[in-house]
């Protein structure tokens, strides 16, 4: 800008600017009823009490009181933008969703970008998983696509999603973030050492959200026009270059700029800058997946891309910015059980999980007809069911059509021939155990092939400098697990906690266990 101003400081300029030569509209209440004095309340006399029909006043304040609806448990601090996808590339013979439906088709689209663990007004630039999260508005309804920008997750069962997340806020009597807590966490669940490893890389700490990738993580499945399923993951790769912050600049941003990254995805789109990302899938047929050495549904572990290549899908961009943010990015809703026909779920244990969890926090967080907000609502189809009333209901409520069914009088009725895919499953019925899954294998091929030299220096000093701050018997067993990943990795973070405990006066000293916690005694378990 000419005064040094960038476009989201101007924004309030802006605003005034397009409304050219028109009057300031007349004040009113929420009822419409014209506003004489905003200024001053209602009182006897200039020193007297405020009087009860001062309705200007308990208008306003009544709806102020009521400003806050409750803040989102993960994922509270985000950004949000609007643009379309294209299709740049054929997929049918794997899928039959409208959305990828033929080359140059373009479908509406919304992103939220976010953090995870850090409340609204938390920093943009600290350490965190970042939220991607996708919804692409199609003519058979809405497909949230809700990712992260890791391929990966921290646990693969959901019932431990409450526990770990606990263990990421803050303690319920100091109310301050603990170490204890997210250490204890992370190193007796070692599946989450993969996830770990990534975000304590280069990568943990994005520049901004318009130089990272976004991950549907998950497996799902695909089902062409045929019935034939295949299983797959979907990646989206940005278009403006991976770039990270160093910890020194990350830590400077989070107190000069602490929403450093809406600000930078502003501005680009309001310059016209339109960030993009290139989409693909992977594909992996049900027979690959029974000959498959570990479990495919398993989201704390990758695809290895040489045995299933990136197949080019589409295109991601973003091209407007929202008009409010209250109404189109806070009230923003994604649920992973929206899926068009030919989109399924796969037996993954933590997608399973977020099926019942995302909807439920919505109706908790924005009320049972959360789908009737604009920014939620399915446009682009026509919504006829037999779901009726419930608080803040703002359509015509399906007028007189008939609310149950089967009925006899043309009411709505279903889709047989969009049934699921057919799917064989067996097993007995158990609690499975899936602690031991092979946590280590590819934590060590990130660490050995994906990471040169100077980078896993890095990584270890960025743990070393997190966990220094846990107790040492969590100290102790967090390097042991990273010592079963790779001596190497292990020794790495020893070396420097040893160094940062000796400066803080611990008294004790690292040793790194490689034996099977399970061939343990009781008294060797217990000194870790």
């Amino acid at each position: 800008m000419a005064d040094g101003r960038d476009d989201a400081a101007d924004q309030l300029k802006q605003w005034k600017s397009h409304r050219g030569s028109q009057k300031p509209d007349a004040l009113t209440t929420g009822a419409g009823n014209p506003i004489a004095d905003k200024l001053n309340i209602l009182t006897v006399g200039p020193r007297g009490p405020l009087l009860v029909q001062d309705v200007v006043f308990t208008d306003e304040m009544a709806h102020f009181d009521r400003e806050r609806i409750p803040e989102r448990v993960v994922h509270a601090k985000g950004a949000g933008a609007f643009g379309y996808f294209e299709v740049t590339h054929d997929i049918t013979q794997y899928c039959k969703a409208k959305v990828f439906e033929h080359v140059g088709k373009r479908t509406p689209l919304a992103i939220r970008f976010s953090t995870v663990a850090g409340e609204a007004g938390s920093a943009d630039t600290v350490r965190d998983p970042r939220g991607f999260a996708m919804k692409f508005y199609t003519e058979d309804g809405n497909w949230d696509l809700v990712g992260n920008n890791t391929p990966i997750f921290f646990i693969r069962d959901a019932i431990l999603f409450p526990s770990f997340i606990h263990s990421q806020k803050r303690n319920p009597q100091t109310h301050l973030k603990d170490p204890d807590m997210v250490w204890d966490f992370w190193s007796l669940r070692p599946e989450s050492l993969h996830q770990v490893s990534f975000l304590f890389s280069d990568r943990g700490i994005p520049d901004g959200y318009r130089h990272m990738n976004g991950y549907g993580s998950h497996t799902f499945k695909l089902v062409n026009a045929e019935g034939r399923a295949v299983y797959c993951k979907f990646h989206a790769k940005t278009d403006q270059g991976i770039k990270n912050l160093s910890v020194e600049e990350a830590g400077r941003l989070a107190s000069t700029d602490p929403d450093y990254a809406i600000r930078d995805l502003y501005n680009a789109i309001a310059k016209g800058d339109y960030p993009s990302w290139s989409f693909y899938i992977q594909v992996m047929t049900f027979e690959e997946a029974e000959r498959f050495p570990f479990n495919p549904f398993d989201v704390t572990k990758v695809w290895p891309h040489g045995d299933y290549p990136l197949q080019p899908v589409g295109k991601l961009v973003l091209n407007r910015n929202p008009v409010n943010y209250f109404a189109e990015v806070e009230q923003m809703a994604y649920d992973p059980s929206n899926m068009p026909p030919g989109i399924e779920p796969s037996p993954d244990k933590m997608l399973q999980g977020r099926l019942f969890a995302y909807p439920d926090t919505h109706r908790h967080r924005l009320g049972p007809n959360y789908l009737q907000i604009p920014v939620n609502c399915p446009f682009r189809a026509r919504v006829a069911n037999y779901q009726r009333d419930g608080p803040m209901t703002v359509t015509d409520n399906q007028g007189g059509a008939p609310n149950y069914y089967p009925n006899s009088f043309s009411g709505p009725e279903d889709q047989p021939q969009l049934k699921e895919s057919r799917t064989f499953v067996s097993g007995d019925v158990q609690r499975y155990n899936s602690a031991n899954e092979d946590n280590v294998t590819q934590v060590r091929e990130f660490y050995l092939k994906v990471l040169n030299e100077a980078e896993r220096q890095r990584l270890c000093k960025n743990i070393a400098e997190h966990l220094k701050d846990a107790q040492l018997f969590i100290q102790k067993r967090a390097v042991k697990n990273f010592t079963d990943v790779h001596p190497n990795y292990g020794a790495c973070v020893q070396a420097l906690l040893d160094k940062y405990n000796a400066e803080s006066g611990k008294k004790d000293v690292i040793r790194t266990y490689t034996q099977s916690t399970s061939r343990m005694s009781v008294k060797e378990r217990s000194n870790l």
